[in-house]
């Protein structure tokens, strides 16, 4: 049964990952090209989703830290995609957040993260690394 206030997409599972992240710690939200079970120390499997849509998802519960918040797999000719300006668009990052690293530094860092979530994206370079900022709380209390 959905959570109240909560997207969809984000499944239980998706979501104990996220709270269990800490500061810094990388998720990465991968294509379906994407070597995620020879990389993934955790892997989630969500088919039937592009990765901006989960993105955007995981960015309602999820902020960014700032060093830098979002990495990017660069094109092999250079030129970047348009599913990359969505990956952009959905992180809500400003282009200083952002990181384009090649491919295989790109499955290096992967390869550290706390989780790997491979989505159903089909399109080539649909890969998106983001880093847990800190969660504040206002709850109203006073120091």
């Amino acid at each position: 049964m959905p959570l109240s206030g909560i997207s969809p997409i984000l499944t239980g599972e998706l979501l104990a990952h996220l709270d269990a992240m800490g500061h810094s710690d990388a998720v990465v939200l991968a294509d379906a090209h994407f070597p995620a079970a020879r990389l993934a120390r955790r892997l989630l499997v969500l088919p039937g989703l592009g990765t901006p849509e989960v993105l955007r998802a995981v960015r309602t519960v999820t902020p960014l830290d700032d060093a830098p918040a979002l990495d990017l797999m660069a094109a092999a000719d250079g030129v970047r995609q348009p599913v990359q300006d969505e990956l952009i668009d959905a992180a809500g990052a400003g282009q200083r957040d952002v990181r384009f690293v090649g491919r295989h530094d790109f499955y290096d860092v992967a390869a550290g993260a706390y989780l790997i979530v491979r989505t159903g994206e089909t399109r080539t370079y649909g890969n998106a690394i983001l880093r847990k900022g800190i969660v504040t709380i206002d709850d109203g209390r006073k120091p």
